[in-house]
């Protein structure tokens, strides 16, 4: 049956317009159930006796959802308590337009041939579909669709279930958190309630309570119990947008003080600073929010303080510390933009890791959630398994914010593990930073081509040939995923041919597969300290496309002539076939280079890499290019247990840089390429110029030391930071060189037809265009760069996506959210071994002041490349042992006849804080220079022998003794025990 719907519209030109709408309707739309004797169904989804578990509804019954059930209980749903559940088509399009993201956790449900979920297509059926009438709003209309559902289904199976007893026919219930819905469904006759009353009502499911969201809306109350402003409806947020009044952006929360956030508003020189629990007004990290700037007499400024993590509430909002936190922004002489959340513009809260906080209350089931991420504020939860979480680390998701409430309220998803083991806390690590890490699915494995895989003739026919070419790879040790190699020879007329040779990764990833989907949702691979996610399967990543030594692989070649003096006469690009000659570490290929004795044809290869390298990165640093720098270590692990062992700094070498100029000078290439060939849809990388303001600390820092730090221009900022030598400092420039790398924006990636030329500078490497195409195995970038080039060559047909700048656009969003989260998730690996390492050890290190503080040094330790805090002012209770007096203008710290500031050599002892379960700390106390009360004596001197409770009071030298608590470590009487 056709159905059409006519409607006139007006143009802007005052033409009309006559709309014709046509809707098909169906009368052979299968129910789905086993027990329905008129839909010929060979194979129903909805069970023929659906058991029930509900003391409420104690009858056998199917269930049907609606709308919000499914948006804000998607996590009571993935149990599989709940089967035989009927979704209308209605609800299916509403998630889908509300939630991507619940929209494929529900499609999986429904894939579960265990869970009975059975779609019902009420929209195209003629007994179900509804118009909607004159002034119903959209929503009424599509709940009122999903109430006729309910009604048809409960005629429908009436019939087939004549002969059995009322009592024992299947009935359908309506699920639903609208209250409204819920009345009128009453009214209209059918079974109803709601999600809460049914979860509960359900025998020996307790644990599922727990999962419920909380949906009701904010209690009525005198305004003296709100504790935040009230946010503005979406309608006067537009319009103060719209009109300039309001501001719009990203609010980020400050990791060093959750009192503390900023927005960055496009078009706004600096950033929105943000202050206080009114101006943060309920917004968390990551929230698109509106803001209103504040007058200009009411600016402030960043605060000085770090704020300590405190056992009894690591993030309460206290009046104490917000009133140091007033006072520290009023003595400040240099204020910015300050402003407050007025409005939140969309959420972008997720399920955060961390662990439970129990009440002291007993008996109860409402508990604190202490999130694991600093800048997530506690939330509120209800279990009734706090004796089993209290020991767990567990996920929660936050379901709203009153304003009566200091906290967000949430609700239990699920467990990890025991607090502490190591395998639990690489699972947050990574569920933390949102990364994909599940195994690949089977249809990602059926992509993959089938072993053993060998190269045929016809590859050879289509590809250039250079498996005769001495071609070789460098990479750090224990690398598998090897993308990329080199090479160089001598030609006749005086010149060098240097070619890069990149894994055709693009070969076995074909554009639209379920390979190619996984690939670009994980957009990069992510390494940790003891193992690697990888963007593609093993068999890709470690074996088909790594160009291991002796082995054939297929690449991308970008093959140079060159002169001499390292001067490209021609570039041409070509699918090939090579045969890498040895895999090398960075180690292996400096001996080579440096043993004059080593005359082979990999070794005059390398050298000649080498010395051209030099050339291109004294050209490429002549014309503004930064040498930056960030503290970077290594740990050896274990092969067994994969502790650390070993920690180092990074050794970097001359085969580091050659291989990464080479690198460079491919991507330039590549870039100018596609560019060539496709100016609207090439996929680059830019690196914006930071904002003056954003060298603020940088210039500081060099001023008292007597340097004219000049950051007009990169080159200057180049020639500034070489000429920044202390020779009795030798880490100075070094550091230096951190503070001006923390200077910079973020490297990102971008659609070339969605900015104007100008803007693709990339601002580090000093050149006008850049991309990247050298690691396809790790970086989807990289594929998509290495299909267009496919295209500009001949090598390969282009497709629709391809060429959308738009659809390009949109995953390039995604290219560098996921790149940015790799690698804050590579970082807290990092953080994670490092406290691994400094289980039960104790030993001083040298190290520098890199920031001061109000109240403390944030130290660097070169020999590991990290950063620790070391507190001068005394934890709230504790008793001072020494006055520090902070000088703000000056930013130094002065105790007695010590001063610190930045760049300043310190001897510190390191130590590992376990007696916070959530955040073990590493402890910094300061051994020299020595002030009396403040400073401890070196490790090195003896001292009692340090107990860590955590591991059951065992001594460094294995044996055990009597357990004392940590804070006693200095009574005397411990100091009578065995050393």
């Amino acid at each position: 049956m056709l159905t059409t719907k006519t409607f006139l519209k007006k143009t802007k030109r005052g033409n009309i317009l006559k709309i014709v709408r046509e809707h098909y309707l169906r009368e052979d739309i299968w129910c789905g159930s086993a027990l329905c004797d008129k839909c010929p169904m060979s194979e129903p989804v909805l069970s023929e006796n659906p058991e029930s578990a509900s003391e409420l509804f104690s009858f056998p019954h199917y269930i049907v959802l609606d709308t919000c059930v499914v948006v804000h209980q998607i996590d009571v749903l993935e149990e599989k308590t709940l089967c035989n559940v009927i979704i209308p088509q209605t609800v299916i399009e509403e998630v889908k337009h509300q939630s991507s993201t619940i929209y494929k956790r529900l499609k999986d449900i429904i894939g579960n041939p265990g869970r009975n979920f059975y779609v019902f297509v009420n929209e195209h059926h003629m007994k179900t579909y509804i118009e909607r009438q004159r002034g119903e709003t959209a929503n009424d209309r599509n709940d009122r669709a999903i109430r006729k559902t309910v009604a048809w289904y409960q005629s429908h199976l009436a019939s087939s279930q004549s002969g059995i007893n009322k009592s024992e026919r299947v009935q359908i219930l309506l699920l639903t958190n609208d209250g409204k819905n819920k009345e009128l469904a009453a009214k209209e006759g059918l079974c109803v309630a709601s999600v809460r009353e049914y979860i509960q009502s359900l025998v020996g499911c307790p644990g599922l309570q727990d999962k419920l969201a909380v949906t009701e809306p904010e209690r009525d109350g005198n305004a003296r119990e709100y504790l935040f402003p009230p946010h503005l409806p979406p309608s006067l947020i537009h319009d103060g947008i719209k009109s300039g009044k309001l501001l719009q952006g990203t609010f980020y929360a400050s990791r060093e003080n959750f009192l503390e956030g900023h927005v960055n508003v496009e078009g706004q020189e600096k950033m929105i600073l943000l202050q206080g629990h009114a101006g943060l007004n309920r917004a968390v990290d990551g929230d698109s929010v509106a803001i209103e700037l504040l007058p200009e007499d009411q600016w402030s400024s960043p605060s000085d303080i770090v704020l300590q993590d405190e056992e009894d509430d690591p993030g309460d909002i206290l009046d104490d510390r917000t009133e140091a936190l007033s006072a520290s922004r009023a003595a400040s002489s240099e204020r910015i933009p300050t402003g407050r959340v007025v409005g939140i513009i969309r959420r972008k809260w997720r399920q955060y890791c961390g662990i439970l906080q129990p009440s002291p209350v007993k008996d109860t089931v409402r508990h604190i959630f202490v999130p694991a991420e600093r800048k997530i504020p506690k939330i509120r939860i209800e279990t009734r398994q706090s004796e089993v979480l209290a020991s767990q680390r567990i996920i929660v998701a936050i379901d709203s914010w009153p304003r009566h409430s200091r906290y967000p309220s949430g609700h239990f998803v699920r467990a990890l593990g025991p607090i502490g083991d190591k395998d639990t806390e690489n699972e947050v690590l990574l569920l933390e930073h949102d990364v994909p890490h599940s195994q690949f699915s089977e249809a990602v494995n059926a992509c993959l081509p089938k072993l053993p895989w060998i190269i045929t003739d016809d590859d050879v026919a289509e590809r250039q040939d250079l498996r005769h070419i001495d071609v070789c790879s460098v990479d750090p040790p224990g690398c598998t995923d090897i993308d990329d190699a080199l090479h160089c020879r001598f030609l006749d007329n005086g010149h060098v041919e240097v070619g890069v040779h990149i894994a055709d990764v693009s070969h076995f990833i074909r554009p639209g597969t379920a390979l190619d989907k996984e690939a670009a949702l994980r957009a990069t691979t992510v390494y940790l300290v003891d193992k690697r996610i990888d963007m593609v399967p093993e068999l890709l990543s470690s074996n088909l496309c790594s160009l291991r030594g002796n082995e054939e692989r297929f690449a991308f070649s970008c093959v140079w002539e060159m002169t001499r003096e390292a001067r490209i006469v021609a570039t041409r690009f070509h699918k090939s076939i090579i045969r890498s000659r040895a895999a090398l570490t960075y180690e292996q290929a400096q001996l080579r280079i440096d043993d004059p004795a080593q005359k082979d044809a990999i070794a005059t290869s390398l050298r000649e890499l080498n010395r051209l390298a030099k050339i291109l990165k004294r050209r490429r640093i002549e014309n503004g290019a930064l040498v930056l720098a960030s503290p970077e270590i290594r740990f050896q692990v274990d092969s067994e247990t994969h502790d650390p062992i070993e920690v180092e700094a990074k050794k970097l070498r001359e085969t580091n840089s050659m291989v990464e100029e080479f690198m460079l000078l491919a991507n330039i290439s590549v870039a100018e390429k596609i560019v060539e060939e496709f100016p609207e849809c090439a996929m680059l990388r830019r690196h914006p110029e930071p904002p003056v303001a954003n060298f603020e600390p940088l210039v500081k820092a060099g001023h008292k030391l007597g340097f004219n730090i000049v950051t007009s221009t990169g080159k200057e900022l180049a020639a500034s930071l070489d000429e920044a030598v202390l020779p009795d400092n030798p880490y100075f420039n070094t550091m230096l060189r951190i503070l001006a790398t923390r200077c910079m924006m973020q490297a990102v990636y971008f659609t070339s037809g969605m900015l104007q030329p100008d803007e693709f500078f990339h601002y580090g490497l000093a050149c006008p265009i850049y991309t990247h195409f050298t690691s396809p195995i790790r970086r989807y970038a990289d594929i998509i760069v290495h299909r267009l080039l496919a295209v500009c060559i001949g090598a390969d047909s282009t497709y629709s996506d391809l060429l959308d700048k738009r659809k390009s656009h949109a995953l390039c969003h995604n290219l560098n959210y996921r790149n940015r989260m790799a690698q804050y998730a590579g970082r807290a690996s990092v953080a994670l071994h490092t406290h691994l390492f400094f289980r039960g050890k104790v030993q001083d290190e040298e190290g520098y002041v890199l920031f001061v503080r109000k109240n403390a040094l944030q130290i660097l330790i070169p020999k590991y490349g990290l950063e620790g805090t070391l507190y001068v002012v005394p934890k709230k209770g504790e008793v001072a042992t020494a006055n520090f007096v902070y000088n703000e203008e000056e930013q130094t710290q002065k105790c007695g006849d010590v001063t610190f500031r930045s760049f300043d050599p310190v001897t510190v002892q390191l130590s590992l804080d376990r007696s916070n379960l959530q955040h073990e700390k590493l402890v910094l106390k300061l051994v020299k220079p020595v002030i009396p009360g403040f400073s401890v004596p070196s490790s090195d001197e003896p001292i009692p022998m340090a107990i860590d409770e955590q591991d059951g009071g065992k001594c460094k030298d294995g044996s055990v003794v009597d357990t004392v608590s940590q804070k006693n470590k200095s009574s005397p009487s411990k100091k009578k025990r065995k050393k």
